[in-house]
């Protein structure tokens, strides 16, 4: 009896491990469901994983968010279905992108609880004290000066301030290989996660979890995140970072 039980145990593992990953709170999978989103947003899901990137980072309904750089709006539509009518997602555009202001406008007319300033690169500026800070794909962009002169030290430390105890940063993006200088991570639009997570704790967060989702060996490093054999496809980390309780500002 006692083989036949480990046998099926055995044969059902996969399908229990599966059915664990698929897991996910029903206002994620709702959110991404949402069938307002753009087309395109949506084709792009595939390769983004937006229901396990917002349910790692842990926004819940009634959070507040503070969004770095929400762009067209990927991922600021999900998150603001996701913390409701009770929460809300402030979005810090960057002045010196094409557009900002195009982005700002399309997202505002679509979401009554997003608000979105335009303002310096590496602002950090919200009206309240967040429960999450959201950077996605952007945190290699703080290195490159064309798009503003950014001191990710002091923007570091102004997310720790703006962020309430027990607070989540949470970043996003695409691997680079080791000992990448600023002219290369300026080329290749990737940083090495050891650097983000040598940046981040250096002024007072914790690393407390990463997630594996979007992590892919086969990519090549070496290649420019917008080179059409890549493209879509890089090997990106999940970092989830938090401010401790208790912790006095730096």
């Amino acid at each position: 009896m006692r083989r036949t039980l480990i046998a099926i145990l055995v044969a059902t593992a996969p399908v229990a491990l599966y059915a664990a990953a698929l897991a996910m709170p029903a206002y994620v999978t709702a959110a991404v469901a949402d069938t307002a989103r753009p087309d395109a947003d949506r084709v792009a899901d595939v390769n983004r994983k937006p229901a396990e990137t917002i349910a790692f980072a842990g926004v819940r309904p009634g959070m507040v968010v503070g969004e770095f750089y929400p762009g067209g709006g990927y991922f600021t539509r999900m998150l603001s279905n996701v913390v409701g009518a009770k929460g809300h997602i402030y979005g810090m555009e960057n002045l010196r992108w094409d557009d900002p202001r195009a982005d700002k406008a399309l997202i505002d007319a679509t979401k009554g609880n997003v608000s979105i300033e335009v303002a310096a690169f590496g602002t950090v500026r919200f009206p309240k004290p967040l429960d999450i800070a959201w950077v996605t794909q952007n945190y290699h962009d703080l290195k490159i000066a064309k798009y503003g002169v950014v001191d990710t030290i002091a923007f570091d430390r102004g997310v720790f301030n703006a962020l309430k105890p027990g607070g989540v940063f949470f970043i996003l993006d695409h691997e680079a290989p080791p000992g990448t200088d600023v002219a290369g991570i300026e080329k290749l639009h990737r940083i090495e996660k050891a650097q983000v997570i040598r940046e981040v704790t250096s002024v007072g967060f914790k690393l407390v979890d990463e997630g594996m989702f979007l992590r892919r060996p086969s990519d090549d490093h070496t290649l420019p995140i917008f080179d059409k054999k890549v493209q879509g496809q890089t090997d990106q980390y999940a970092l989830k970072f938090v401010k401790p309780l208790g912790r006095p500002k730096p």
